[in-house]
C-alpha cells in the first residue's frame, strides 16, 4: 500500500470494491452539528452555536470516521458536508483531510462566516473537488443582518468569499429570498455573475420555505409567514421564461405522472443521510423516529439492506392522500413528501396545501391546468404533457421561442 498527500493508493487486486455487492451507496449527506452561529429568521433546523447539550450528544470525531470508512467500502464517492454550520466544529479540518485522503469528494454547505485564511488555504492545497457551496442572505448589511439576526455576519460572510477568490477556491453562492432582501435580486444575480464558478447561470433560491425537521420551538409560524405566495414564487421562477420553459419541458418529459399509494416515491435512500447525532434518515429533512436508523447500534450496510427497503414499500392509508396525492400527475412540480408531511403535521402522508397552492400555480402557467381546475381529476394528462412537451420541437425546427 502506498500514500500520497490527499489519498491512500491501495492494490486493486486486493480491495473488495469491484466486486461489492448490492447494498450500493451513492452518495453520504453528513449534517456535523444542528448548531449554527447564524440565527437565521428561516431556518428550519439551527440550535445555537454555544448549545452545550446538542455538542455534547453529537457524533465524535472517530465515530464519523467510522461512517465514511464503512461508506467509502459501500462504493460511495462524495460526502456533503452540512448542518447547521459544518465549520463550526472544532474538528471540521481534520474531519476534510481524512476525507480527502479517503479519496472522498466534498461538498460543503456553508455561510461563509468561518472560513479562514488558515482554511482557505487548506482548501486551495487538498481540493474538495466539489464547489463550495454559500448561501447569502442579503446585499447590505441591513438586510444581510436582519435575516442572519447576527452583528458582523455580513463582514464575515464577504470576508470568507474573499479568502476563497484569492486562493482560487471554486465556489458558488444561493439565495433566500425574503422580505428583508427579495428587492435585491437584481443586484445578487448582477453579482453572482462576477464569481467565477457560476458559468453564466444565476443563483437559486429558497422561498417556499420548510418548517422545523424537528418539529421544535415556536418558530413554525414565523417561517409561515416569510413564504412567498404561490403566485409570487411563480413569477420569481420565470423571471427568464424562455429559459424556464425550454427547462420544464425536459423536466416534465421525465417526471411527471402520479406517484400512487407508494409514500416513498422520491430518491430517497439511494444516499444516506446522516444527523448530527448518528442517526440516519432517507433525507436529512425527515426526522420521524419511524423513520430513522441508529448507527451507533447497526451499520450502513445493513440499514441498506434491511431498513431502507421497508420504508421503500411504504403505502399511505390515509384518504385524503390517496384521493388526490396519489391521482395527481404534478408530483414533479409539487414538493409533498413524507418529509413535508412531518415537519408540517406530524404525520408522513398528510397532503400540505401549500405545496399543492405552488404545484398548481406553475401548472397554470405551463397550460397543464386551466382555471379551477385540480390535477387530481385531469384524465388527459398524459395527452396534456405529450402537447407540451412537443412545443420544443417546433421551437428547435423553427430556431425560435414559442
Amino acid at each position: 500500500m502506498k500514500t500520497g498527500p490527499y489519498v491512500v493508493k491501495q492494490d486493486i487486486d486486493r480491495t473488495g470494491f469491484w466486486k461489492k455487492k448490492p447494498p450500493f451507496l451513492g452518495w453520504l449527506d453528513m449534517e456535523l452539528t444542528e448548531r449554527c452561529n447564524n440565527n437565521c429568521i428561516h431556518c428550519g433546523i439551527n440550535l445555537p452555536a454555544g448549545d452545550l447539550d446538542a455538542k455534547r450528544k453529537e457524533l465524535s470525531t472517530d465515530e464519523i470516521k467510522n461512517i465514511l470508512k464503512e461508506a467509502l467500502a459501500l462504493g460511495c464517492m462524495v460526502v456533503r458536508f452540512t448542518g447547521g454550520e459544518p465549520l463550526l466544529r472544532d474538528d471540521f479540518e481534520e474531519l476534510f483531510i481524512f476525507s480527502r485522503k479517503q479519496g472522498l469528494k466534498v461538498i460543503i454547505f456553508t455561510n461563509a462566516t468561518l472560513i479562514t485564511s488558515r482554511m482557505a488555504e487548506l482548501f486551495s492545497r487538498i481540493p474538495p473537488l466539489e464547489k463550495i457551496e454559500i448561501s447569502l442572505y442579503g446585499m447590505e448589511k441591513s438586510s444581510y443582518e436582519s435575516v442572519s439576526r447576527v452583528n458582523g455576519s455580513f463582514e464575515a460572510a464577504h470576508r470568507g468569499i474573499k479568502l476563497l477568490l484569492e486562493k482560487n477556491v471554486p465556489f458558488v453562492v444561493k439565495g433566500a429570498l425574503l422580505p428583508q432582501n427579495k428587492n435585491e435580486i437584481d443586484e445578487f444575480e448582477k453579482w453572482a455573475k462576477m464569481v467565477p464558478w457560476m458559468k453564466g447561470n444565476p443563483p437559486s433560491y429558497s422561498m417556499f420555505f420548510d418548517l422545523r425537521c424537528r418539529r421544535d420551538g415556536k418558530k413554525n409560524e414565523l417561517i409561515k409567514k416569510l413564504r412567498v405566495s404561490p403566485e409570487e414564487g411563480v413569477n420569481i421562477l420565470t423571471r427568464k421564461k424562455d429559459q424556464y420553459l425550454n427547462g420544464m419541458r425536459e423536466f416534465c418529459s421525465r417526471f411527471m405522472r402520479p406517484s400512487g399509494d407508494k409514500l416513498f416515491s422520491c430518491g430517497s435512500g439511494h444516499g444516506s443521510c446522516i444527523d448530527a447525532y448518528g442517526y440516519l434518515h432517507p433525507c436529512m429533512l425527515l426526522k420521524h423516529p419511524d423513520t430513522a436508523y441508529n448507527l451507533k447500534r447497526g451499520s450502513l450496510e445493513d440499514a441498506l439492506t434491511n431498513f431502507f427497503p421497508k420504508l421503500k414499500g411504504m403505502k399511505t392509508t390515509n384518504p385524503d392522500y390517496l384521493n388526490r396525492c396519489a391521482k395527481c400527475f404534478l408530483k414533479g412540480l409539487c414538493e409533498q413528501c413524507p418529509a413535508k408531511s412531518w415537519m408540517e403535521y406530524g404525520t408522513l402522508d398528510t397532503p400540505v396545501e401549500y405545496l399543492c397552492e405552488v404545484a398548481h400555480a406553475q401548472a397554470r402557467f405551463l397550460g397543464l391546468v386551466s382555471g379551477c381546475e385540480m390535477a387530481w381529476e385531469v384524465a388527459d394528462w398524459k395527452e396534456r404533457i405529450e402537447n407540451f412537451v412537443k412545443k420544443k420541437a417546433v421551437i428547435s425546427k423553427q430556431g425560435g421561442i414559442t
